[in-house]
């Protein structure tokens, strides 16, 4: 308790050493004013208050200057000061700004609003397009709370969060800095420099936050979050929103200021309500203080956002640019909630850099070496928006819990206590953890691995896990790991198992070997789960599940030789042999239907084989390729961004060679296109195309066969894009060329959303396309209508879609149940 208290007096100290000016602004009831801007007449500049209205403007030379205080719905203040000693203690209060509508010219049955608004989205793009290219300096700070949190969630504890809860399980939980430099150049070239990251309670972590992911413009038609997020003076907006014009009042540039009330016709689209400010003339966006709704995003955790902008007159630019933003929000889920507050500061813009054709290139973010090193007192020289009281506390309290938690005794506590082995462990599982030496063992649940198919019967599968992390941050690895299969009525016991290694974060380098026996689908995509098929089997007599046995060893390598080119290559051997079903037993009897035999080919024909046995080599090389691939670059690994602006590209060579019967041995040629399409209000396009072509593939074995992804339960998980909802799994297996095509558009409210009544349920239309050609047989289609985002209150993660499929003149239909997870 002493060295907390010792640690928060100290960093108390260095903030009045490096705060040169620092105060409190309040309102004239004397209650402190959160996110109020202060900056430099000159715009040098520039700081902002916290929660508790405190602020520090760091000033490197005495002289005189002229400070701004700004903040949305109150007077402009300048104060001229002589700053001789440092620190000065300046507190301000600042006033209600009045607005009227004196100056305001109604024309006859004209809503002055809609003139406003009409005239700032007739000159959005050009204002836009305004800022060619700057460098800024930009600061963020990230924080989140939990209140009320549960000792335990879906039967997994919960702990304290990495010291963040306290006695009543509340507190906060996740608290980061970042200090950078960014550039841009229009249309689309970007770059972050992250100078100094902090992370509370982790020294050697690095911050989530990002310029580019906190840069929201509502000079853009949508806004990306999570869902398009219509703006105020969208294109379409008058489709959207309501206007009306409280007032106007002039900022300290003379220029008159028109505030606007902006509510949503319907409540159930992508929507914004609060104020939009606009200048009179210029038609610039002035401020923003504008809230949406988890219903709005469709993410139903989420309770509220709010989003507040800040902009000051550029007379280089004759723009208002901004300066400020924070983004507040809470939510609730599970019986807790919390909330949070993502705040950002630009300052110190050059509006003509020197940018030549170096200046940008795919790498958008970068560290500066030891970013996540620097010390207190460099914080309280550079940090911009001064700590709160809490937030003071947390980084002090949780250093010192690290400091602790760090240690080789503390961390063999905690293992001697998680690793006693329970009975209970028997049927859920055990993991023996090292966290000093960052290694662990595993074996997985065997009741979690208990199915039932008609090949093995009543079945369960264990895997044994000894893993080692390496490396700084412990993002590599190595492991060795062990597969036990076992099925009653089979009588038969399957072991294998392998070595599989990461070496870096960065091109993402891995090798796996692996080897011994296996039951596998003999559609190795494995288009029906195992848990799936159990329940089809013993309760509808549904046994969809096709299964051989591999004898196999395989060596495998692949990682990124470029930012956007990853290659791929495996070779290996395998003997493939047929399975027979060995059990009748079912727990509901239908009398319509029978078990049908473990051939594809012959399902009626019980005992027959689909293939005889056989053994083969088989090489594998592939290439993802991801266009115009941009990427962060973190200390300890490379991230990939993904742009829907371009297409993903997959090409792949499979050769089948030196079977035991020639005939075994093939070629196959695949490649494979899909991109996703962010459609603005409109919603989201995805598009999948895949085609392969085979040689010398006349008699090759089932295996080898092109397997589509099927599907024939009525359940349907995940993504469509790539999935054939009533197809039988193997009736169209092919060893000829193909090609298929899938798309689905999410059209996200666009549809719903403007219909009275239905537009309350926050539900999403959703049209589907799929169709297969295969050479010497009919093309097979299926199109498809659903309703998407189904639930009950925060739950929404089902799915309700009506499926038709045609093939040779024949159509059928039937209802297809989602679940998203």
């Amino acid at each position: 308790m002493l060295k907390k208290l010792l640690g928060l007096l100290f960093l108390l100290a260095i903030s009045n050493a490096y705060a040169q000016i620092t105060g409190v602004v309040k309102d004239k009831d004397g209650e402190p004013l959160p996110y109020v801007n202060i900056y430099t007449e000159t715009g040098s500049k520039g700081t902002t208050t916290n929660e508790e209205g405190v602020y520090e403007l760091k000033l490197t030379e005495a002289g005189k200057y002229t400070l701004v205080y700004q903040f949305l719905g109150y007077k402009t203040l300048k104060k001229q000061i002589e700053a001789t000693d440092f620190p000065v203690k300046i507190d301000i209060i600042l006033k209600t700004e009045s607005t009227s509508l004196d100056e305001v010219t109604v024309q006859s049955g004209e809503n002055p609003a809609n003139r406003i608004i009409r005239n700032a989205i007739t000159q959005r793009e050009l204002n836009a397009e305004k800022l060619e290219s700057f460098t800024a300096d930009f600061y963020s700070r990230g924080l989140w709370r939990i209140k009320n949190a549960p000792k335990k969630i879906l039967g997994q504890d919960v702990g304290d969060l990495g010291g963040g809860l306290d006695s009543t399980r509340s507190g906060i939980v996740y608290l980061s800095e970042t200090i950078s430099e960014i550039a841009y150049r229009k249309p689309d070239d970007f770059k972050e420099k992250i100078i100094a990251s902090k992370v509370s309670g982790d020294d050697n972590g690095f911050s989530l936050n990002s310029a580019q992911e906190a840069y929201f413009s509502f000079y853009e038609n949508t806004l990306e979050i999570n869902s398009e997020m219509v703006s105020p003076i969208a294109e379409y907006a008058f489709n959207y929103y309501r206007y009306k014009l409280e007032g106007t009042f002039f900022d300290d540039q003379g220029n008159m200021i028109n505030k606007i009330l902006v509510t949503p016709k319907r409540e159930g689209d992508r929507i914004f309500s609060g104020f939009i400010y606009i200048v009179e003339d210029l038609w610039q966006i002035y401020g923003v203080e504008l809230t949406t709704t988890g219903q709005a995003i469709q993410v139903a955790p989420i309770e509220e956002i709010v989003f507040r902008q800040n902009y000051k007159y550029s007379e280089e630019n004759k723009l208002y640019i901004q300066i400020s933003q924070s983004v507040d929000f809470s939510f609730k889920i599970f019986g807790f909630g919390g909330d949070g507050r993502f705040t950002a500061v630009y300052s110190n813009y050059n509006f003509t850099p020197a940018f030549d054709k170096n200046s940008f290139g795919r790498e958008i973010l970068s560290f500066q070496q030891q970013a996540n090193t620097k010390d207190s007192v460099f914080w309280e020289k550079q940090r911009p928006v001064p700590l709160t009281s809490e937030e003071l506390e947390d980084y002090v309290s949780k250093d010192s819990i690290q400091e602790v938690k760090s240690t080789k005794k503390y961390k063999d506590s905690v293992d001697h206590v998680r690793n006693k082995f329970g009975l209970t462990d028997v049927l859920f599982g055990y993991s023996y953890q090292d966290s000093w030496k960052n290694r662990s063992f595993s074996i997985s649940a065997p009741i979690s691995g208990i199915g039932f198919n008609t090949i093995q019967g009543w079945n369960t599968d264990v895997t044994l896990t000894y893993s080692q992390r390496t490396g700084k941050d412990q993002e590599n690895y190595w492991k060795v790991f062990s597969d036990i299969d076992y099925g009653l009525s089979e009588e038969r016991l399957r072991l294998n198992g392998g070595f599989e290694k990461k070496f870096n974060n960065f091109n993402k380098a891995f090798l796996r070997v692996s080897g011994g026996v296996t039951s596998q689908q003999i559609n190795p995509i494995e288009p029906i789960s195992p848990l799936l098929n159990s329940i089809t089997t013993i309760f509808f007599e549904r046994n969809y599940m096709k299964l051989y046995e591999k004898s196999f060893a395989s060596i495998g390598y692949g990682q990124d030789v470029f930012p956007g080119i990853r290659l791929f290559g495996q070779l290996g051997w395998e003997n493939r042999q047929a399975l027979t079903n060995h059990t009748e037993h079912v727990i509901i009897d239908w009398e319509d239907r029978n078990y049908t035999s473990n051939n594809p080919l012959q399902p009626f024909n019980s005992g027959s084989l689909p293939f005889a046995e056989h053994s083969i080599f088989k090489s594998n090389i592939s290439a993802d390729i991801t266009f115009a691939q941009k990427y962060m670059s973190y200390p300890n690994g490379r991230y990939n961004v993904y742009e829907s602006k371009y297409p993903k590209l997959k090409l792949s060579w499979e050769k089948g060679f030196g079977g035991d019967d020639e005939k075994y041995n093939f070629d196959h040629f695949k490649a494979q296109i899909r991109q996703e399409l962010n459609l603005g209000n409109k919603g989201k396009f995805q598009y999948l195309m895949n085609g392969g072509l085979f040689s010398s593939a006349e008699n090759i074995g089932l295996v080898d066969y092109q397997h589509f992804n099927a599907n024939q339960t009525r359940i349907g998980f995940g993504s469509y894009v790539g999935k054939f909802n009533l197809m039988p799994y193997y009736d169209f297996s092919t060893n000829q060329d193909y090609a298929e095509f899938h798309a689905e558009h999410d059209f996200q409210g666009w549809i719903l959303g403007k219909l009275p009544l239905i537009n309350k349920l926050n539900f999403n239309l959703v049209l589907g396309a799929h169709r297969l050609t295969t050479a010497g047989r009919n093309p097979y289609s299926e199109y498809s209508i659903g309703i998407d985002n189904l639930g009950f209150g925060k739950y929404r993660f089902l799915r309700l879609d009506y499926v038709v499929s045609e093939f040779g003149g024949n159509r059928n239909g039937a209802f297809v149940f989602g679940l998203k997870f």
